[in-house]
């Protein structure tokens, strides 16, 4: 293994989550005033914080969301993934397969705290990681494309960021692990291979991951 840590997304990488979130945003987004198609919400919004939304509807529309847009979506999301979450298929093999090699991992979202503790808890994969392990937006000032997270997690972690490889599968995300001088690893089950055209390399199965990690 030519890295010293791996950091996974969690949204889209580890828990299959984008397509639950994103109609949910759509909709919620449209229900407010703001129509929002599945395809805007990916486009727009995925690998993002929340504050982004709020900062395009303004920048779009001159209006604010609600105050509490934030605690209502996550409660729709959460009543979701109670019923609708599972993992990626095939990640849970990837980190056991890690785990064998010895090389570390870790997680480092756009979502908050919360958020990650739910999706790994419904799915099965938060004791793969536990507390010491979970980075999120929430910890630093700036969410991706941002490299600080990234900058964040790999320190805390104690590897420099040039012996680190991100796996990702939003242009944000991506956009983020390249500015913090990361190889980066694209999922593309969502995303158009032109939009993460700078990743280090793209891949669609899991199951194809190790491979591309050990070079």
């Amino acid at each position: 293994m030519r890295y010293d840590l791996v950091i996974f997304d969690n949204d889209g990488v580890l828990v299959d989550s984008e397509p639950v979130s994103n109609r949910i945003l759509a909709g919620y987004l449209t229900e407010l005033g703001h129509p929002t198609t599945f395809e805007d919400s990916v486009r727009d919004y995925m690998g993002a914080a929340l504050h982004r939304v709020h900062d395009v509807v303004w920048e779009r529309s001159g209006q604010r969301l609600p105050e509490d847009f934030d605690e209502a979506f996550q409660a729709r999301v959460f009543a979701a993934f109670e019923r609708d979450l599972e993992a990626v298929v095939g990640v849970a093999e990837v980190l056991d397969g890690l785990t064998a090699a010895g090389v570390p991992y870790c997680l480092a979202s756009s979502g908050s705290h919360e958020r990650i503790r739910v999706a790994l808890r419904t799915t099965g994969l938060y004791g793969r990681f536990g507390e010491e392990r979970i980075f999120s937006s929430q910890d630093v000032g700036r969410g991706k494309p941002a490299p600080d997270l990234f900058l964040h997690a790999a320190a805390t972690m104690g590897v420099d960021p040039a012996r680190c490889a991100v796996v990702e599968d939003s242009p944000l995300g991506v956009r983020a692990a390249v500015a913090a001088g990361m190889d980066v690893y694209a999922f593309t089950t969502m995303t158009p291979a032109e939009k993460v055209a700078d990743a280090t390399a793209l891949f669609s199965v899991m199951k194809d991951l190790p491979e591309l990690l050990a070079g």
